[in-house]
């Protein structure tokens, strides 16, 4: 009997667990669900037969051990930061491993050893990265099998609200891990725009963002996303002009983001500076004060003071837990004020914008994906970052993906069966061919 073992139950693992389940019971397997939580845990495989929860500290090595060794292949849905943990044992125990996260330096580091042990570890396969480089490269290659020539290359993608659950000025609710939320952008962005490199620092990122008409939708703002640049030659379009991968938001979060970013309230290391805030508006006044330079006070000041309104930054409430610094303790507000309710559904939307030239015409093609969750918890983010780990942890086990070593989903043997499952289960873009 094979075995599936997952470690983490969180958001994005609700409809992974519900699919292998399913896949489980048809095939006579085993699915081991690992979680911090047991109730978590237990609640994500209830009525499952095939299934089994565990409660471990991912840290604890001789149990995180005994878990993978009794194990056909490992998902892991944990922070980035702890994928290595499970990693090194993997490689050490010869087990596959599938991750929705960027391929990090460690686990680079890793890869002649997993090409020794004839395994797959196949990371950044959910939805972005994941369900964006496997449809991108099914119409790269498709242009270039048909002698074209691609000049642009854009990429979008954003969690959203559907217009149906978009009730707040923030237009935007908690769908997936919340620090990632309020630390969005930090690190900057790389990218290339018209022949050249553009580089945007942290407090930048927001300002000013353009927008993009999303067919069948409303237009939505955009911000840069990390490096694009590594993936230029990842997608074999190290020639084109532009190369840019983006996350979509509502053109009013951006405005409202930007601010909070200059005013300080998403810095890791003013511990020092707001130790003594008592209440939320001596916290949030006290960042206005120091940093009062950096604020743009042109237009849209009614917007913010409702979207500020809104999380509560003037309100007299005491600060009831341990100040450690102004991004945590915005994490901690998001977390209550952008909660989605029972009734919510979310919104996937994803966008691919390509010129190319063939038989000497200029084209776009504009690739569309439009997802909407069933309610807070089987959401369209769980279930495109979900469904496409468990589609391939299935086909590995079936034999039906062959390849070895470290993987990005980027290759056909990879790409073309998962993206025809997804279709079956309503994840399918709409594609419209302009010409220019």
């Amino acid at each position: 009997m094979k075995k599936i073992l997952i470690f983490g139950a969180g958001k994005s693992a609700t409809c992974l667990i519900d699919y292998l389940c399913k896949t489980c019971a048809e095939n006579d397997w085993m699915l081991f669900v690992c979680d911090a939580n047991l109730l978590l845990a237990q609640s994500k495989i209830e009525g499952c037969k095939n299934a089994i929860a565990f409660s471990t500290d991912v840290n604890d090595d001789a149990k995180r051990v005994e878990l993978i060794q009794q194990s056909d292949i490992v998902i892991s849905m944990l922070p980035a930061f702890l994928h290595f943990l499970v990693a090194k044992d993997c490689v050490n125990l010869s087990k596959h491993l599938l991750t929705a996260s960027y391929i990090d330096d460690r686990i680079k580091k890793l890869s002649d050893a997993i090409k020794k042990k004839e395994i797959l570890f196949l990371c950044e396969m959910g939805l972005d990265p994941g369900i964006d480089h496997m449809s991108a490269m099914k119409i790269i290659n498709d242009i270039k099998n048909k002698n074209g020539k691609i000049n642009s290359f854009k990429s979008h993608c954003g969690g959203l609200m559907a217009p149906e659950s978009d009730d707040n000025p923030w237009h935007y609710k908690i769908t997936w891990n919340p620090a990632n939320i309020v630390m969005a952008g930090s690190s900057g962005a790389i990218y290339k725009m018209n022949g050249n490199k553009i580089e945007i620092p942290y407090h930048k990122i927001f300002a000013n963002n353009e927008v993009v008409d999303v067919p069948n939708l409303f237009p939505l703002a955009w911000y840069p996303n990390r490096d694009s640049l590594i993936y230029m030659n990842t997608y074999g379009l190290n020639d084109v002009n532009t190369f840019i991968r983006t996350t979509l938001r509502h053109p009013s979060f951006c405005r409202g983001w930007n601010k909070l970013i200059n005013i300080g309230l998403t810095d890791v290391n003013d511990e020092e500076e707001i130790k003594n805030c008592k209440k939320f508006h001596e916290w949030f006044q006290q960042k206005i004060y120091r940093n009062k330079p950096m604020i743009d006070n042109s237009n849209y000041e009614k917007e913010f003071d409702e979207q500020i309104n809104f999380l509560g930054l003037k309100s007299n409430e005491p600060i009831d837990f341990p100040i450690k610094n102004s991004a945590l303790l915005l994490q901690n507000i998001l977390e209550k004020k952008l909660a989605m309710q029972p009734h919510d559904k979310d919104m996937i939307v994803m966008l691919h914008e390509i010129n190319f030239e063939i038989y000497n015409e200029k084209k776009l093609i504009k690739s569309c994906l439009i997802v909407k969750g069933s309610d807070e918890k089987h959401t369209a983010m769980a279930k495109t970052v979900g469904l496409p780990l468990g589609i391939a942890a299935r086909l590995i086990l079936q034999n039906k993906i062959k390849i070895k070593g470290l993987h990005i989903p980027i290759v056909k043997e990879i790409y073309e069966p998962i993206l025809s499952e997804l279709e079956k289960n309503q994840i399918k873009f709409n594609e419209e061919i302009i010409l220019l």
